[in-house]
């Protein structure tokens, strides 16, 4: 049996036991982004409208992706490109100040669009397939038409900036609807009256991955079957005293820095962001 027998290079190429044809995705092309989407119109729930009307002073907050909707379309005259249309959508949370010494929460929706276009070769095969039910009859796939498929990848944005603006500006696009799932992740209705005077924008910064992936068989070597090399850990907890222990003594915490640097990653900018609005 051969030795290597976990993923990573391959420098030995006599303990190659055989070659196996796999079906599998192949990713065609792929990109990523920085965008940096300001003045997303931010719809708030009927009790963040009340008190957004009694605000002061709107900061920054926290910002969660909820879901990205994808839709795939073949470009005009240029054969396997395709256009990849993307909804993100949004779930905010503004740091509202209405006089109290401690802000309250407001939180609400946001919506941004984007496209880009990519390589996804072409396929003119149908696609048939079946699901096996034992004792009964196959149950038949629906027929799919040979096209890519778009991944997007995402992590939570950063709010970088909130504003206050009395009429609408450039990139303020009405909703008429949102899914029924969407509407669901918030704690109550959300307003999409464009009738109040006061509007209220986000600036977020998104990073993003995407790609073109197609259904493909590749033939590949195998070096034998992938056996786990690690134990399954055990419900039982370690001693919390014990974990202390091994925490390191915060002194940074006891003797403020003279300096604080500007955060340069994403982790430290989004608590950067976070905290000071």
């Amino acid at each position: 049996m051969p030795e290597n027998v976990m993923p990573g290079p391959v420098s030995d190429l006599e303990n190659i036991r055989e070659s196996v044809c796999i079906h599998t995705r192949k990713i065609f092309d792929s990109c990523r982004d920085k965008d940096c989407v300001e003045d997303l119109r931010f719809y708030p729930t009927a009790e963040a409208r009340d008190i957004l009307n009694a605000s002061q002073m709107v900061k920054g907050g926290t910002a969660e992706l909820l879901y990205v909707y994808t839709d795939v379309e073949p470009v005009t005259f240029n054969r396997g490109f395709y256009s990849i249309d993307m909804r993100f959508f949004y779930r905010v949370t503004l740091q509202v100040y209405t006089g109290a010494p401690r802000y309250t929460e407001a939180e609400g929706l946001c919506v941004f669009d984007k496209r880009c276009i990519l390589f996804g070769s072409e396929g003119n095969a149908k696609i048939f397939s079946s699901d096996t039910v034992l004792e009964e009859l196959d149950i038949p796939g629906a027929m799919r038409s040979n096209l890519p498929v778009a991944v997007v990848e995402a992590v939570d944005p950063i709010v970088l900036d909130t504003r206050i603006a009395d009429h609408s500006i450039g990139t303020d696009v009405p909703l008429t609807e949102i899914p029924a799932f969407i509407a669901q992740s918030f704690s109550g209705e959300l307003v999409f009256d464009n009738t109040d005077e006061r509007r209220y924008y986000v600036t977020l910064g998104q990073f993003s991955l995407v790609r073109l992936e197609r259904d493909t068989q590749l033939l590949i070597p195998v070096y034998d079957y992938c056996i786990p090399q690690t134990d399954c850990p055990s419900n039982d907890q370690e001693d919390p005293c014990g974990l202390f222990r091994s925490v390191a003594f915060p002194v940074s915490e006891f003797f403020p820095p003279n300096t604080v640097d500007t955060p340069t990653d994403y982790t430290s900018a989004r608590n950067y962001c976070a905290c000071h609005g």
